[in-house]
């Protein structure tokens, strides 16, 4: 009786003459969407979803195993596990200086299929490791605690969200949030590259103006719009020389977005070596070169903390 009642008022609501576009299909009426959709029952999983290897049991890495099937946990201390799965994505959900650990933990044939989900520029970390083109996600949505469901990153900019993941796993990673309602886009060669600098710059740059204000990602946004303008094109312009790329314009706009949609986020200069030390390194160089700064508002606002630099990289 209660289908019956919903398929009436569905049919009342819209007049059979009115033509309803859905998923790029054309129905007569809204009824035959409803029809279809319980004729169809839900969406089958997704095959790209394979068992996979959890390392690191945090907010992140909990989601992920609770939408996984028959998922297998490691720790960054554990070791590799002798039940885990004979080949999947290994999702790497630790902080970055746990990463060393990890990579080690893992069999050498095993690490192609490692996913990296850490904040910062991987790039030269995984060189070093042989691991240049392993998967990697750039994740822009947020898990409160251990347990709670997630926030995805949309924005008024970005209504398809902005977590991106590029490599061998980035369809198996793409399928997994969609279970929990997530977006996610998957990227290749200079596509990725382009969305790593925007995650990179928003990173670095939010942290540095608010951790030298005292402030957070919102009240940097909010109060402190230029001097992030200013600090964010620097870094962009020296990030787009390093990689060889150039950004789509709207980039500020596109940053102050996601800015605001997760306007409580603390700031704090964290991880120095894989996020603020990627434009430091720059600026050492430079200097080493007898050529002058790239970025001197960077390394300014980066003295002007009281940070123990130079830093070696």
């Amino acid at each position: 009786m209660l289908l019956l009642s919903i398929l009436v008022v569905g049919w009342a609501l819209v007049p059979p003459s009115t033509p309803v576009r859905r998923g790029g299909r054309v129905f007569s009426t809204e009824l035959e969407v409803v029809e279809e959709e319980v004729a169809m029952g839900p969406p089958p999983d997704d095959p790209n979803d394979v068992p996979a290897v959890v390392v690191g049991g945090g907010r992140i890495g909990g989601l992920l195993s609770s939408l996984g099937p028959k998922d297998v946990m490691m720790t960054r201390t554990s070791g590799w596990p002798e039940d885990a799965p004979a080949e999947g994505p290994i999702y790497v959900c630790t902080r970055n200086d746990a990463l060393d650990s990890v990579i080690d933990a893992t069999p050498v044939d095993r690490r192609d299929d490692l996913v990296f989900l850490q904040n910062g520029m991987l790039g030269p970390y995984l060189e070093s490791k042989g691991l240049a083109h392993a998967t990697q996600g750039l994740v822009y949505f947020a898990v409160a605690k251990l347990g709670d469901a997630p926030v995805d990153g949309v924005t008024d900019l970005d209504p398809q969200g902005l977590t991106t993941a590029t490599g061998k796993w980035a369809p198996a990673f793409k399928a997994r949030l969609a279970k929990a309602g997530l977006k996610c886009h998957v990227k290749e060669g200079e596509d990725f590259q382009r969305a790593m600098l925007e995650k990179h710059v928003w990173i670095c740059a939010f942290m540095l103006v608010g951790a030298s204000r005292g402030c957070t990602v919102g009240e940097v946004e909010a109060n402190y719009a230029s001097e992030f303008d200013e600090l964010a094109e620097e870094m962009v312009s020296a990030g787009e020389a390093a990689l060889g790329i150039t950004l789509a314009p709207g980039y500020l706009d596109r940053l102050k977005a996601y800015a605001r949609s997760v306007s409580h986020f603390p700031t704090a200069i964290k991880e120095f070596s894989y996020r603020n030390g990627w434009f430091y390194k720059m600026s050492m160089d430079a200097f080493a070169a007898g050529q002058s700064d790239p970025l001197p508002i960077h390394t300014k606002l980066l003295y002007d903390l009281n940070m123990p630099l130079p830093i070696p990289i």
